[in-house]
């Protein structure tokens, strides 16, 4: 492990995937008070304070150690509480709070784009630049595979709550039984490579995306 490396990623990546699950965790509680919860309110945590999202092993620990094998960047912050039975129309309302932290990302992933268009074309301190640069192209991966990834169909991610949502009550029930297991299932069907038809499409529109920001300003 080349230690100035690890130094040099997480300068990277460190502000990018702070916001991104801040936002993310945030934009949950908010449409979950807009439909009548407000327990991560009450809580504190709708606060924009990275601090009280984090945490220590899926936001620190986890991330600096993939981070330092060189593997692809994955972690999870603190899952802010809602209270299912405080929602109006509770099935219908989870739906949307549930979306609500995809959306976020797909939000961020944006203003990234935005930050990458403005950047590239100035002309100044070069590495400030190109670290800025290098930045906003991070925010853009992080946001969009974040926003892919939440929304598999499985319980605990966002898609399994959606999907829930959406199934008559006998159904949703049932798929509510795997959520203990489910992160570990999503984690097994990725390491085998089970996510690839999902992925891969969001990995080209990424670069596609990159390559068309950095070429305008050419």
């Amino acid at each position: 492990m080349d230690f100035s490396v690890l130094l040099k990623n997480i300068s990277i990546y460190a502000i990018p995937a702070l916001f991104a699950i801040t936002l993310h965790e945030v934009a949950h509680g908010w449409t979950a008070r807009y439909f009548g919860d407000r327990t991560a309110e009450m809580l504190g945590r709708l606060s924009l304070n990275p601090l009280r999202h984090i945490d220590p092993i899926g936001t620190v620990l986890v991330p600096v150690l993939l981070l330092a094998v060189g593997a692809p960047l994955f972690g999870w912050a603190k899952a802010v509480p809602v209270a299912t039975s405080a929602l109006r129309n509770p099935r219908r309302a989870m739906i949307f709070v549930a979306l609500a932290g995809p959306s976020a990302n797909i939000l961020m992933a944006l203003a990234w784009c935005a930050v990458l268009a403005a950047i590239a074309p100035i002309h100044g301190n070069a590495a400030v630049i190109y670290w800025i640069g290098v930045m906003a192209q991070a925010g853009i991966w992080i946001n969009v595979i974040l926003a892919v990834f939440n929304l598999l169909p499985i319980p605990p991610l966002d898609g399994g709550r959606v999907l829930a949502g959406l199934l008559p009550p006998h159904l949703s029930a049932r798929l509510e039984k795997i959520e203990p297991a489910g992160l570990f299932i999503v984690i097994g069907l990725s390491v085998f490579g089970m996510f690839a038809w999902l992925f891969d499409p969001a990995y080209h529109v990424v670069r596609r995306i990159i390559h068309e920001l950095l070429g305008a300003s050419s």
